[in-house]
């Protein structure tokens, strides 16, 4: 379920009068704007506001974009509304911030519908320079890097000022907040895509035509109804959507408990049929004494990565070795798990008694020394590759269920095992590589084990799909 979509839906349906049936004995939207006319003259005479000019951007026959129900009107933000914005008080001056107890709000806290805290404070010397808005009042972003998807809109929940990155909407008649809440997100992605700014360092809304955006008023009572609605109708979305998360860890879960189970050999039964693994290591390695297999079944055997892989790492890019033929390379920019991105490959010279070293071959198992430590794939691939220096290349020495070790440091992974606690590396080093304890089953059981997590998976990432559709 595309939950976004729904909610738009949900919002357009209330603007266009959709949402909730009209009642005929509501007062109609036309005695509502006298109304807000004469309170918009009130506070021009009181002084609390100033009287507008009007915008350049108004027109005086205006073109509004659909029909709407009997008893609505159309009208301009700017007619029903004051608006305002904010600063930053001087940091230097310790006397605005030092313990301050007076919201000042920045688009870093524009993350909720209602806003009842900020990330800082100001303080009552700082208020003197700053304009403190009511609850009800509305802040919009105005100029930040977010608006190139996102429109964040809050209403206010406690008095606040606001930085210069937010304008607010102030209603003059307050019960308006919550119904013109709906009318703007209703309308974001059209603010966001006409009403941007350009030819600025910053992304920005121009608010000269925001002022003059359209609002469909429905009468009072309706709003109230619609507010009511939309509320009930996003709570349930909420819920679908809190769901989804739950079942998004539960599949985490899932899978790092089929690791579990495969790794110590819980996933698929034993077969006393199987070879048994030390005859694996015995082909290369004839005096191999094992280790206490202690946990792992029998027929399983304990080992180091460096009895069962050679490794080899790939070639630093350096002034002093330019020389050779120029190969493409992966980087572990190019490596994710079990998946390779090539959207940018790049090219450096090989000598020919570096390509040994350097090439991956089909089947190859590659695993990141920095960054993501021990991020892993497998190259599937008909065609060879070279590798950087920060990349492991991991070739068995012996018969091997490559994919089995794959998920192997997948496990490993998902428990801190590397990178974390129990080695704790800050960067998978050879010597350290080498020395990672390793499970050896039987080749038919890593190939069973392999078969039953990939079966497995490919059912938890169907759900996982059908989650994001």
């Amino acid at each position: 379920m595309d939950t976004k979509a729904l909610r738009q839906k949900i919002l357009d349906l209330a603007i266009h009068g959709k949402l909730v049936p009209q009642d005929p004995n509501d007062e109609p939207a036309s005695v509502l704007l006298e109304r807000i006319k004469a309170e918009k003259e009130r506070l021009i005479k009181e002084g609390k506001i100033k009287r507008s000019k009007k915008s350049a951007k108004s027109s005086d026959t205006p073109h509004y974009p659909y029909l709407l129900p009997n008893g609505w009107e159309w009208c301009n933000l700017e007619d029903i509304v004051s608006f305002g914005g904010g600063k930053t008080p001087s940091m230097d001056n310790k006397e605005y911030w030092d313990n301050g107890n007076h919201l000042w709000v920045t688009s870093k806290d524009m993350k909720y519908s209602y806003i009842t805290n900020s990330l800082m404070k100001i303080t009552d010397k700082a208020l003197e320079v700053m304009t403190i808005y009511e609850k009800g009042t509305l802040l919009v972003v105005t100029r930040s890097g977010i608006l190139r998807h996102t429109l964040p809109l809050s209403i206010l929940e406690k008095p606040a000022t606001v930085n210069q990155d937010l304008k607010t909407i102030s209603p003059h008649i307050q019960e308006l907040s919550e119904y013109l809440y709906v009318v703007i997100k209703a309308n974001e992605h059209f603010i966001l895509k006409e009403y941007h700014k350009d030819g600025t360092t910053v992304d920005s809304i121009d608010f000269d035509k925001f002022r003059c955006l359209p609002i469909p008023l429905a009468p009072i009572a309706e709003q109230k109804r619609i507010i009511v609605e939309t509320k009930r109708w996003f709570a349930l979305i909420d819920q679908v959507e809190q769901g989804k998360v739950d079942l998004q860890t539960t599949i985490k879960q899932a899978k790092s408990k089929i690791l579990g189970l495969a790794i110590h050999g819980k996933l698929v039964p034993q077969d006393l049929n199987d070879e048994p693994a030390i005859e694996l290591l015995k082909r290369i390695n004839p005096d191999f004494t094992p280790c206490d297999n202690g946990h792992y079944p029998v027929g399983w055997i304990e080992t180091i990565l460096g009895e069962l892989f050679s490794h080899n790492t790939g070639k630093a890019l350096n002034s002093s070795n330019k020389e050779g033929i120029f190969k493409d390379y992966l980087t572990t920019s190019n490596v994710y798990w079990n998946k390779f991105d090539f959207t940018a490959i790049k090219q450096m010279p090989f000598k020919e008694s570096e390509l040994n070293k350097c090439t991956v071959t089909k089947g190859d198992l590659l695993v990141c020394e920095g960054g993501d430590i021990g991020r892993s794939a497998i190259w599937n691939y008909d065609y060879d590759i070279c590798i950087q220096n920060h990349i492991h290349r991991l070739r068995p020495k012996i018969d091997l269920c490559v994919p089995f070790y794959y998920y192997t440091f997948a496990y490993l992974k998902e428990n801190n095992l590397i990178g974390g606690k129990g080695i704790g590396l800050l960067g998978l080093s050879s010597n350290a590589l080498h020395k990672i304890e390793m499970p050896l089953p039987p080749l038919a059981e890593q190939q069973r084990i392999v078969q039953k997590i990939e079966e497995l998976f490919s059912v938890l990432d169907n759900i996982q799909n059908a989650l994001e559709v």
